[in-house]
């Protein structure tokens, strides 16, 4: 699969310490394994020169007070605190100043933050989709790129994940629904 950098941002989901560090509250082995797939696909982005784009889930301590029915706190305990280690990026990716960073407060990248203005402003139509976690945030943020008209490939080899049938679920769901699925052996800036 080529795709034009010209047209193309690759978006690294949530590969922050809290998911991807062993000391991280939300740990998992197989998000921890996605670092190095994720920033060889950042390096080749770059060199390509396409667009790179971090997200990062941060919650401000009170975020969830006074939710009526939606707290991920309930959810999955208190993660990603603003403020905190949780929320940096592992080491190994390190933004640009000509990356965007995107801070958002839930699952999908696209809600309430400038992703899609910075996309549409850099005329970005495609999106190469990689991060943690497969069935959370990199499943919701890739199915709102397509409802959006961006076209979401999803890397299947470089996504983190809890267990081997949620990454599964969401990249069946993701290539029936509303997007394509590549590796990057398969994935070209060209």
């Amino acid at each position: 699969m080529e795709l034009d950098p010209a047209q193309t941002a690759l978006v690294v989901v949530d590969m922050q310490n809290g998911f991807c560090h062993p000391d991280g509250s939300l740990y998992a082995p197989d998000s921890e394994a996605a670092i190095e797939p994720c920033a060889e696909l950042v390096d080749r982005a770059r060199e390509a020169g396409a667009k790179v784009v971090f997200t990062r889930d941060v919650h401000p301590p009170d975020q969830f007070e006074d939710t009526h029915y939606y707290d991920e706190f309930d959810r999955w305990g208190e993660h990603v605190v603003e403020g905190s280690w949780e929320t940096e990026l592992v080491e190994d990716l390190d933004p640009q100043d000509e990356d965007l960073t995107v801070v958002k407060h839930t699952y999908d990248a696209f809600y309430q933050t400038e992703l899609e203005g910075w996309l549409d402003a850099h005329g970005v139509t495609d999106l190469a989709i990689c991060g943690t976690l497969a069935n959370v945030c990199v499943l919701h943020t890739a199915s709102s790129a397509g409802l959006r008209d961006y076209r979401p490939i999803l890397v299947e080899d470089a996504v983190g994940y809890i267990e081997d049938d949620h990454r599964e679920y969401a990249l069946d769901h993701a290539d029936w629904l509303f997007g394509e699925l590549t590796d990057r052996g398969e994935l070209a800036f060209a």
